[in-house]
């Protein structure tokens, strides 16, 4: 079994956008997914029930009640949506748990300066495995200024883009049917999915 946490302490940055669609991509490659949301608004479980039996399957449960997380063994892939504002005791919970952090982050100026103490904590609580945290960039084109202000930001942190996501209207129309872009016709999110694979290749490394 291997986690991925989907982390940042700003409302609206992407993390459920980012979870379920990894859920999507490892069920659509055969794999035993469960996706654990831990956000008390159950916005991923919320995605779940719209899904189409038919499609890749996808297990869910609420975690946010938990005392200590406690994962689900027989799955490959756990992929833990995490709340907002999430800090201390749980965040070091979580992040005991994880092989792989990604943080969505939008390149705006309150963005960056609402993810900033989180940042440091990760920096200090992953010290020893700095290679397994990642940035996924949502919203944005590398080639922009807002790219170029996101990826000075970030030399602070030693923390890598793992990923540029661009801003479209794919993610919003998907999930509204509980689907992904990688499920079936994938034709259509072709762009999308280019775009996630230098993520998806430093998660299973």
């Amino acid at each position: 079994m291997r986690a991925v946490l989907v982390a940042n302490p700003k409302g609206g940055a992407g993390k459920t956008t980012l979870a379920t669609n990894l859920a999507g991509h490892f069920a659509n490659q055969g794999k035993k997914v469960t996706l654990c949301d831990l956000d008390r608004q159950q916005s991923a479980l919320r995605w779940m029930a719209f899904r189409d039996p038919e499609m890749a399957a996808v297990t869910g449960y609420f975690g946010g009640n938990q005392v200590v997380l406690n994962m689900p063994r027989e799955a490959d892939w756990v992929v833990l949506d995490a709340p907002a504002g999430l800090q201390g005791y749980k965040l070091s919970d979580y992040l005991r748990e994880a092989d792989r952090v990604v943080v969505p982050l939008v390149p705006s100026i309150f963005d960056m300066a609402a993810t900033e103490d989180f940042l440091n904590s990760i920096r200090n609580e992953m010290r020893s495995r700095r290679g397994r945290v990642g940035i996924v960039a949502m919203r944005v084109d590398p080639r922009t200024k807002a790219a170029t202000m996101l990826e000075e930001f970030l030399k602070h942190f030693d923390i890598p883009i793992v990923a540029y996501l661009r801003n479209t209207q794919n993610y919003v129309n998907a999930a509204a049917g509980g689907a992904t872009i990688f499920d079936p016709p994938r034709a259509k999110h072709r762009r999308d999915v280019e775009q996630w694979e230098p993520l998806l290749r430093w998660l299973e490394k």
